[in-house]
């Protein structure tokens, strides 16, 4: 199976460096490019074709909810991430408007971010991902099915 493909967006060098390092330790996910802005990241989305773009909300030049949207229309293909400390509601329901297809408020990082991550590229990929899930899934009722039977 193919990687998930990512692309980095957030103003803070700091930030960048620490997603890259943590998500370089996931064998299933692998970061393309970065950005610290959101014309750039609108721009790299364009050239590089991730899977998913993380982005931060407090972005310069274009901040990341119309970047989100930006994206919706020119770069369909990709999920949206929003990862951001503003996770109150108006500006969650401002992202999901916009296009984001989930939001981490970066104090929930880790085990929420991978798995959004993955929910995203699932979404996109559908294909493999969603058939494996789904394949799981009708094992999973059939396995239930049985155990009831043998119980009864």
């Amino acid at each position: 199976m193919e990687p998930i493909r990512v692309l980095l967006v957030d103003d803070e060098p700091k930030v960048l460096r620490g997603l890259l390092m943590r998500l370089g330790l996931e064998a299933d996910i692998c970061v393309v490019g970065e950005a610290a802005d959101g014309a750039t990241a609108v721009d790299l989305a364009g050239l590089l074709s991730p899977d998913v773009v993380l982005m931060d909300v407090n972005l310069p030049v274009i901040d990341g909810i119309s970047a989100t949207r930006e994206l919706a229309a020119r770069v369909p293909q990709a999920a949206v991430v929003i990862l951001s400390l503003h996770d109150d509601r108006a500006t969650i329901e401002r992202a999901l408007a916009a296009g984001a297809v989930a939001f981490v408020g970066k104090q929930q990082m880790d085990g929420d971010l991978l798995g959004a991550i993955r929910m995203a590229a699932e979404k996109v990929k559908g294909g493999a991902l969603g058939k494996t899930t789904e394949a799981l899934g009708k094992i999973t009722d059939q396995t239930e099915r049985i155990t009831r039977k043998e119980q009864e």
